[in-house]
Order: C-alpha cells, then sequence, then structure tokens
C-alpha cells in the first residue's frame, strides 16, 4: 500500500515513522517544495493530512481531481461552501474523505462523557460550562479543533479559553460548576504518535473496513462508533447463535 501523507511537521513526522516501519506499506512526502498535484498523487492508495488548515484548504482542489480517499486532522479551516455541500459534493464524485480535529481513539469515549454531562440541565437550575485548551507554542489555530468539538458536543454555551506554550501536544479540560460542586472532565495526550497510530488506523478501515455506508464526508468519531457498534453487532450474533469461540456459549467439549 502506497500512502501520500501531506505534512512533514510534528504530528507527520510520527505518521511516516510508523507508517514505513509497517511491512507492505510506502509513503511518499508532500509539502511546499513538493505540493501534492493530481498527477503526483496516481499511485497512491490514500492521502493523510496533517497540514495546517489554510495550506490544506489550498489543496482541496488538486486531493478532489485525485480521487482518492483522504484522511485528515487539518484544522483551522472551513470547508468549501460549507460542510454539508462540502460532503454532497464528494458523495456525486464517489469519495470518501475522513476528518477529525483529533486522531485519538479514546476522545471517541470523551464523546460519550461529554454526552451524559450535556443532560446537566435535568438536575441543576444554576451551572455553567468552561473548555480550557493548552498546546504547543507552534500551534497557530486558537481554540484547538478539539476545544471547539467539545463545544458542539455540548450542545450548550461553553466558555473556551486558550493557551499556547513550550511543546505541550495537548491538554483540554472541560468543568461544569455548579453552585455547590464541580466536575472536571480531562484527556492529556503524551505523545503524537496518538494522533499517527490514529490516522494509520483510520486509513485501514477506509480502505478495507467497509464501515461507512457510502462516499460523503465523514467524522472520525463517527467511524470510531460505527467500529465499536459492529464490533458489539457481532459478539451478540455470537451469544445467540452459541459461538464455540465465545466465552460461556456452549460448542463441542
Amino acid at each position: 500500500m502506497k500512502l501520500a501523507l501531506l505534512g512533514n511537521g510534528k504530528t507527520g513526522r510520527h505518521a511516516y515513522s510508523l507508517a514505513a516501519a509497517t511491512p507492505g506499506i510506502t509513503v511518499t512526502v508532500f509539502d511546499r517544495n513538493r505540493p501534492p498535484d493530481r498527477n503526483a498523487l496516481s499511485g497512491h492508495a490514500a492521502v493523510i493530512s496533517f497540514l495546517p488548515g489554510p495550506a490544506f484548504l489550498t489543496y482541496i482542489p488538486e486531493l478532489v481531481a485525485s480521487r482518492l480517499p483522504v484522511v485528515t486532522g487539518s484544522t483551522g479551516f472551513e470547508w468549501p461552501d460549507g460542510r454539508a455541500t462540502f460532503s454532497e459534493m464528494l458523495s456525486g464524485k464517489g469519495l470518501q474523505w475522513v476528518h477529525a480535529s483529533n486522531f485519538s481513539l479514546g476522545m471517541c469515549l470523551i464523546h460519550e462523557m461529554i454526552q451524559t454531562l450535556s443532560m446537566v440541565g435535568t438536575l441543576y437550575d444554576e451551572y455553567a460550562f468552561s473548555i480550557h485548551e493548552i498546546h504547543h507554542k507552534d500551534k497557530m489555530d486558537a481554540p484547538s479543533g478539539t476545544a471547539l468539538a467539545w463545544s458542539q458536543w455540548l450542545g450548550v454555551q461553553a466558555d473556551i479559553t486558550s493557551e499556547r506554550t513550550g511543546d505541550v501536544i495537548g491538554e483540554h479540560t472541560l468543568t461544569l460548576a455548579t453552585p455547590f460542586e464541580r466536575i472536571q472532565l480531562h484527556h492529556s495526550a503524551r505523545d503524537r504518535k496518538l494522533f499517527a497510530s490514529g490516522a494509520l488506523w483510520t486509513v485501514r478501515q477506509v480502505l478495507y473496513g467497509h464501515l461507512l455506508p457510502g462516499p460523503g464526508l465523514y467524522d472520525f468519531q463517527d467511524l470510531v462508533l460505527r467500529n465499536i457498534t459492529n464490533q458489539n453487532t457481532g459478539q451478540q450474533n455470537d451469544l445467540r447463535q452459541g459461538s464455540p469461540n465465545t466465552p460461556g456459549c456452549s460448542g463441542s467439549d
């Protein structure tokens, strides 16, 4: 499998190292000195992008023209003509793209927790949410894409603050304050390999997992939840059928 990697920054370098060390995978790195036009992308199986949002935005026409699946962790940009319209365009061309503000598989567990916290109004008359995110000093967009995603998942007003310092990979804290207590949900990225590994997992799912229902633009979170649901369904079918590979089910002695 030949992959096209857009961006050779901090996370891009980890993606290159992980992919290049995987048997059967070769990687071509594209950047401003080697731009990813449709001809250069020919022969690749998929594209992974860790470019800054504005740079990724300039390459979208060539990526669409390449007709390759795209897995992107680029943030700090708006989809041309809006996300829904862009997804419809991809669907019309038979293309599958997956976008993530954060390629952490654990972030999808955070999503489920935030969904529960979003129902706070059923318990409290007075409450307030706030989100604080910290990243390395070279990260250009603020708030981070992850902080914006958390706010969207909440579905209620949340004050977002940002901090840029040192070489912090990514720290996000959601605080729920009520008159008599404080509840916090915290996620800390400890190694950039986390994001690179998640992107490579996504490429494999797009190419071989057959979990997405059709072409279009999908969220990484949706893909992960589909994978979990698919696994749970398979386990439930094993239980119903009495699979000998399922602990606790009858089989041959």
